[in-house]
């Protein structure tokens, strides 16, 4: 369902009567989560002067995305209402960004009155899933990113985007669309970069800083990944990363993004898989180029989901590899005991 003038004037009513708006986006962000957070917020610095903007997350931005303004300003989520200095105010305004639910934000247990109707929020975001739990919801799947949405209700509000805004925003879609390669790079799409790039967004350094650039540990990492590919019977790539993966190499979590695309790149393959262990869960993140395969459906039956051909999940526990042998002879194929 696309947003319409009134969605876009009901949640700047409840913007305007606020005293702060804290923007929130989901843990172990990506480029949509950041840019449409940090661009959304810089609206509203424009357009409400008189009401404070503030940015959080679980987790820290990467530092691919520190050259995104005002991406350092984001801070943890702050403590609950009535919890000391810096603590929500029941009169606060909470926008979660790129959040297809909310567990997702990792506030559902930690500040739980934020999605019980005790604070007022506002929910922008384009996954198809999305429950509609803000107390106003600007959630479009039809859509390729948050950016986008957030693109959408400026120009519903008539709200000139600003250079920096437009950088955070074209990062959004860039990321989002796999640099305009992937099914859902739509000709609305191009019609959104080419107003982001008018208003004066920086592409080269979004380029530079997302696809161009690559940290010695993010390599090792990746090289890991791509060892490991595995194919199954059910015409699956499938890689996994452990925990020690990530100590040996000196990664961070946040530097698998981007892999699944290359492991998604084995010809007729009908899906890929990375699976990579984080602080006692195991994420998966599934792809797939193919139009007779959902990957949400996959991830849903994990409780995880997402888009069609873009989906993930995540699990409690650990990896644990597994090989199997085979004897074959031209009559009867045996299988040998597995090795654990």
């Amino acid at each position: 369902m696309p947003i319409v003038h009134a969605d876009a004037a009901a949640a700047l009513d409840l913007l305007s009567h606020a005293r702060t708006v804290r923007c929130v986006c989901h843990r172990n962000p990506d480029g949509d989560a950041i840019g449409a957070m940090l661009g959304c917020g810089l609206l509203l610095e424009t357009y409400l002067p008189s009401v404070k903007v503030t940015f959080h997350c679980v987790d820290a931005i990467p530092d691919q995305f520190h050259f995104l303004p005002a991406a350092l300003r984001v801070t943890k989520v702050p403590p609950p209402p009535g919890a000391g200095n810096n603590a929500m105010e029941k009169d606060d305004i909470i926008i979660f960004f790129d959040s297809g639910e909310p567990k997702l934000t990792e506030l559902d247990r930690s500040h739980p009155q934020l999605f019980d109707g005790s604070v007022r929020t506002i929910n922008i975001d384009h996954h198809p899933g999305n429950p509609h739990y803000g107390t106003i919801n600007l959630v479009a799947p039809d859509l390729c990113s948050s950016c986008e949405v957030v693109v959408r209700m400026a120009e519903l509000l008539q709200w000139t985007i600003s250079a920096d805004v437009a950088t955070c925003l074209l990062t959004g879609v860039y990321t989002d669309t796999g640099g305009l390669l992937h099914s859902n790079t739509t000709a609305r799409v191009y019609r959104t970069v080419a107003e982001l790039l008018r208003a004066g967004a920086r592409r080269q350094s979004i380029v530079t800083a997302i696809f161009r650039t690559a940290e010695l540990s993010t390599l090792r990492l990746w090289g890991r990944v791509m060892e490991k590919v595995t194919v199954t019977e059910e015409g699956g790539a499938i890689s996994a990363v452990t925990e020690g993966d990530f100590r040996a190499t000196g990664a961070e979590y946040s530097a698998l993004t981007g892999a699944i695309d290359y492991v998604n790149a084995v010809p007729g393959m009908r899906f890929s898989l990375i699976l990579s262990e984080r602080e006692g869960k195991v994420k998966g993140s599934l792809r797939t180029l193919r139009d007779d395969v959902d990957v949400s459906a996959m991830a849903g039956k994990f409780s995880g989901g997402g888009h069609r051909k873009a989906a993930g999940f995540a699990l409690p526990g650990k990896l644990k590899p597994e090989m199997r042998w085979k004897v074959v002879d031209d009559d009867a194929p045996s299988q040998l005991p597995t090795s654990h």
